[in-house]
């Protein structure tokens, strides 16, 4: 299939990947045969292309009908993943379109009615318009879950089950995920066909960047100094996570007082603001993007040196979700946590549960340095 034999060539091309990426190899034959799959595997491991490229393949965009679903838990994720079909199907007939919750929902309808091969879209705004009788499920071949597990947990279950069971029982069903755990496993199972379950390891592929785990003792009052001090430093791109969404809009307010290079990115603003937020990382206009876990699945921002905790993640899920937007396809990263007294227990046990010693670092001379004199003394971490 010409699809397979240009693969490697194209990621090189376009992606700066070294080689093929495990899970494309795996996954994109079983679509081409029409299977259904489960496919886990870390992030920033090419998943993306892993499902697009075999859907730019089994979708005509001669015929005037809409053919395949892409299902997103994230307006981000949606508007990502559309970009990367429109990058890669450059030159091909094939038209996709993203329908995404806070959008205007009248445009939207008025799109539909030009039948676009592919849409992408988030549950609550998809199962909207197929109640409205706009998105006709029953023409659907190809129904892909991105970031599956997000998508079956309990809070969306019940809209995923709705779409589902409004589309023909022959429709190829895959769901990608970076993690997985028992139950969402079991509810997968029960709505696909003889899926075929892949699984990649880390230790599965080919080369790993570097990607360094530390963390820095903080005062609370004086995280967001901090914050403004790392946003100075040269080659900085980074994401900074904090638990909170009332804490992302606050200290956004505090930075754009002092016209620093600091902007928030959380569920509150709007698509338009939003964007412009991510724009303005990747193109360097900002240097530290604020995030609540809106952004902590699927974002791709090209070149990101650090994800920073600000406030230290509550699960070790939250914790890998966050930290896998840095160091993605063998690039190097920096996971740095940002650790008060009170929070340096919690910190200790997610570093064991994940089984990393992480290097402590302290703010001298005006950059990050590792602190040698406590990382040397590993008893009084506890690492």
């Amino acid at each position: 299939m010409p699809i397979l034999s240009q693969l490697h060539k194209e990621i090189q091309e376009k992606w700066n990947f070294e080689q093929v990426m495990p899970i494309q190899k795996e996954v994109i034959p079983l679509m081409l045969e029409g299977k259904d799959i489960v496919a886990i595997s870390p992030t920033g491991t090419g998943k993306t292309l892993a499902y697009v490229l075999p859907l730019l393949q089994m979708t005509d965009g001669q015929k005037k009908t809409t053919q395949a679903l892409i299902l997103s838990p994230s307006q981000e994720l949606a508007m990502q993943i559309t970009e990367v079909i429109r990058d890669w199907g450059k030159g091909l007939p094939i038209t996709v379109l993203p329908l995404i919750g806070g959008a205007n929902i009248a445009r939207q309808i008025e799109r539909l009615k030009k039948k676009p091969t592919i849409i992408v879209g988030t549950p609550g705004r998809v199962l909207e318009l197929i109640q409205k009788g706009k998105v006709k499920p029953h023409e659907l071949r190809h129904i892909v879950l991105d970031e599956g597990d997000r998508l079956l947990n309990r809070e969306n279950r019940g809209l995923i089950k709705e779409i589902l069971g409004a589309a023909k029982p022959d429709t190829q069903l895959v769901l990608v995920s970076a993690t997985i755990h028992e139950e969402i496993e079991t509810v997968a199972e029960r709505i696909m066909k003889d899926p075929v379950r892949i699984a990649i390891e880390r230790d599965d592929l080919p080369y790993e960047g570097k990607v360094v785990h530390s963390f820095i003792k903080v005062e609370s009052r004086k995280k967001n100094d901090l914050l403004r001090r790392i946003s100075h430093l040269p080659g900085v791109k980074a994401l900074a996570f904090v638990n909170r969404m009332d804490q992302a809009f606050f200290k956004e307010m505090k930075f754009m007082q002092k016209n620093s290079k600091i902007r928030a990115l959380h569920s509150e603003k709007g698509k338009e603001d939003r964007k412009r937020a991510l724009e303005s990382l990747k193109k360097g206009e900002i240097t530290v993007l604020i995030a609540t876990d809106v952004a902590a699945r699927g974002l791709d921002i090209k070149g990101l040196t650090h994800v920073i905790h600000v406030d230290v993640p509550l699960t070790e899920e939250q914790y890998l979700h966050r930290s896998g937007r840095t160091g993605r396809a063998g690039a190097d990263g920096e996971i740095l946590s940002f650790v008060t007294h009170t929070e340096m227990n919690l910190y200790k046990q997610l570093m064991k549960k994940i089984n990393i010693k992480p290097t402590e670092k302290v703010w001298s001379n005006g950059n990050l340095v590792e602190n040698h004199i406590n990382y040397r003394k590993e008893k009084n971490h506890g690492f």
